[in-house]
């Protein structure tokens, strides 16, 4: 399910978490409201870490991550570091990374699978991307925006992009990443879905403006939603199946159709 937060007076949950199959960051000093929205969903699932980069906390734009691997700015400090290598499962592969392009959540969005790199960023760091994450790596802009990181959002299980990505593009995006892909937005009409909002494969977390038709589309897509997985339980005959398709088809067509009365 999506879930509503706030960072202070802010609602660009996704410049303030990252969250993975596998952890979660979120900045420090922000309320513990914020924190507390996550630590409620996730907590025994996965750890969640309080966090600062370069002694900012606007670390998901900072850092990007998947569940093999984590990559931050190389000004990130000793400090710092240390502090992700303690709370992180040792599992995951914590790399700095010297990048000129150093707000690397905005340049850089993956999955388990497959990363979507900004078109500029080095041939260094791409292959340091395809090894930590062990990921395939695609250079990619998004409705012509290079900051890829900013105007999409991707899981394992579907992917939400800028309004103004077009048909052709959303098919070559699905077929990059394997997944199903979707336009719309976040925070009451706002495209950067990026920065309002964080996912992993079970829940996800938008920002407080984000209206019910919004959270909807991003249910849908990220295939959050417990009550339709609950219907395609294996018990079911082919005749409740197919009722269930065609319940689904007509539930995503009215979603689409309400994000653009919105957006009008």
């Amino acid at each position: 399910m999506a879930t509503r937060a706030q960072f202070g007076n802010s609602s660009e949950v996704g410049v303030f978490a990252k969250l993975t199959n596998s952890y979660c960051l979120v900045g420090q000093g922000g309320s513990q409201n914020f924190y507390n929205s996550f630590l409620s969903e996730l907590d025994g699932k996965i750890p969640v870490v309080q966090c600062s980069l370069q002694d900012v906390r606007i670390i998901g734009r900072l850092c990007v991550g998947n569940r093999k691997g984590l990559l931050v700015p190389d000004t990130t400090t000793d400090q710092e570091l240390q502090h992700l290598r303690n709370a992180l499962p040792d599992a995951v592969k914590i790399q700095r990374i010297e990048e000129k392009l150093s707000a690397l959540g905005n340049c850089i969005v993956c999955n388990d699978h497959v990363a979507l790199i900004h078109p500029d960023i080095d041939q260094a760091t791409e292959e340091i991307v395809a090894n930590v994450f062990d990921v395939e790596c695609f250079r990619q802009s998004i409705a012509g925006q290079s900051l890829v990181g900013s105007y999409c959002a991707v899981s394992n299980n579907g992917c939400l992009v800028h309004p103004k990505c077009t048909k052709d593009e959303q098919k070559e995006l699905s077929s990059l990443l394997q997944v199903p892909v979707m336009t719309g937005t976040v925070n009451r009409g706002s495209a950067v879905i990026g920065a309002a909002m964080v996912v992993n494969d079970w829940c996800s977390f938008v920002g407080a403006d984000t209206t019910a038709t919004e959270i909807g589309v991003i249910e849908n897509i990220f295939n959050l939603n417990p009550e339709s997985n609950a219907m395609d339980s294996d018990d079911e005959d082919d005749k409740a199946k197919q009722i269930n398709k065609m319940k689904a088809k007509i539930k995503k067509a009215a979603l689409q159709k309400a994000m653009i009365d919105d957006l009008i």
